[in-house]
């Protein structure tokens, strides 16, 4: 696994019948705890007899075991998500019982598996470090900033033109930060520098 995390570029899903049961997961990229309780509650199914999630945004992550003995759906579902790298994303499996108990560590593999099964086929998107960059420029040389600045990948957020020149912000890759710092003070000729926000 590479040091790069990934989140989904949409949703997904993957469903496999475990010994009568029915397992599906449906998984999704999130930003937010509220985002991802939501998609909890649009996906799952009132009918099933178990509807079983977990998500990780960040150092924030939550599973739910729905009914299932302790450890043996959302947890394993978490551990899906973490061993295949990803990041702001959740998953929720529906079991529909068909008769057979599967014994704890049978829940495990089917549900951590599903999961992982579903995450593993999915498409994935790198996640980016972003960064927030503040600066001025005179008016003469805003143009010309903004066409080396979108060279580096970077987004204006915001633009302020006052009597004496512009304040911009701008959200570029965080790798890029040096580079941008470089170039204000390049195009400013040393008037102007580039900090950062974030």
């Amino acid at each position: 696994m590479s040091d790069t995390l990934h989140t989904l570029a949409g949703a997904c899903q993957h469903s496999e019948d475990i010994k009568k049961s029915r397992f599906l997961a449906q998984a999704a990229p999130v930003q937010t705890p509220e985002q991802a309780l939501a998609f909890v509650r649009e996906v799952g199914d009132p009918a099933a007899t178990h509807n079983c999630w977990a998500y990780r945004i960040g150092q924030d992550y939550r599973f739910n075991d729905d009914g299932e003995p302790g450890g043996t759906a959302g947890r394993p579902i978490l551990q899906a998500i973490e061993g295949q790298g990803i990041d702001r994303a959740v998953v929720v499996v529906t079991r529909w019982y068909g008769g057979i108990k599967l014994g704890a560590g049978g829940l495990v593999r089917a549900y951590g598996g599903t999961a992982a099964e579903c995450l593993r086929r999915a498409e994935r998107t790198p996640i980016v470090a972003m960064a927030h960059l503040g600066m001025r420029c005179d008016f003469a040389e805003l143009a010309l900033l903004k066409a080396r600045l979108r060279e580096l990948d970077a987004d204006i957020v915001r633009e302020d033109f006052g009597a004496d020149g512009v304040e911009l912000e701008v959200q570029l890759p965080a790798s890029r930060t040096a580079e941008a710092q470089a170039r204000v003070i390049d195009i400013s000729r040393g008037r102007h520098a580039a900090r950062r926000l974030d």
